[in-house]
């Protein structure tokens, strides 16, 4: 896919993001509205929880796929709490590692959208649950773990994931990987299926050297 196209695919992403962010941020201020009307607690803890899961979906999906997701002073920090934000509606998938771990390579422009892609896919192939895992590896590498009962990666994951699937071939459940192996080319990144086992799968995310 051309640079162009890549390029279009986040405008139109920073876009759509940012065109919800406001009204979903209004509802909330109306539910604290509707709370101070003496509302019923359960519909307004509802549509507070629905507001603040859109929210924070509209930030993660913003940072993984918009124009802005490349920029390289976003924290792993950042990036941590975005996607604890997004895992957190409906406790099925938790993270344990550390935002504050050491890399042993100056992370560059990419990054940030690179890992949270990541982060997605492996969350997304824990279909029973579990633990999302960020390791430093050897030089220009880190590692994204996922470990849960039946942890897999979907059929066609990999092979979108590599470019190798037909995009006449695509369907929704097959366009994360893929827009996510397109990122990585864009950006100057390998990123590919490591180690697998019984409940255990793993992404290497590799930062290419400059020449």
């Amino acid at each position: 896919m051309p640079e162009i196209t890549t390029r279009l695919v986040e405008l139109i992403s920073s876009k759509v993001c940012h065109d919800l962010i406001s009204p979903v941020g209004a509802i909330s201020n109306g539910v604290e509205i509707l709370e101070e009307m003496g509302a019923d607690d359960d519909v307004t803890a509802l549509i507070s929880f629905s507001a603040t899961q859109a929210n924070a979906k509209l930030k993660t999906l913003r940072m993984a796929y918009g124009l802005g997701g490349s920029d390289e002073s976003i924290k792993i920090e950042d990036i941590h709490k975005t996607f604890d934000d997004f895992i957190s509606g409906d406790n099925r998938v938790s993270q344990n590692w550390s935002p504050s771990m050491t890399l042993s390579f100056e992370t560059r422009k990419g990054f940030p959208k690179l890992l949270m892609c990541a982060l997605m896919l492996v969350g997304e192939s824990l279909p029973k649950g579990g633990k999302v895992e960020v390791k430093p590896h050897d030089e220009n590498t880190i590692v994204i773990i996922g470990r849960g009962e039946n942890a897999t990666f979907r059929q066609g994951y990999v092979d979108a994931l590599a470019q190798s699937t037909d995009v006449e071939n695509l369907d929704p459940k097959l366009i994360h990987p893929y827009i996510t192996g397109l990122f990585a080319q864009q950006y100057g990144f390998e990123i590919t299926p490591d180690e697998c086992g019984d409940s255990f799968i793993s992404l290497r995310l590799k930062q290419a050297s400059v020449s």
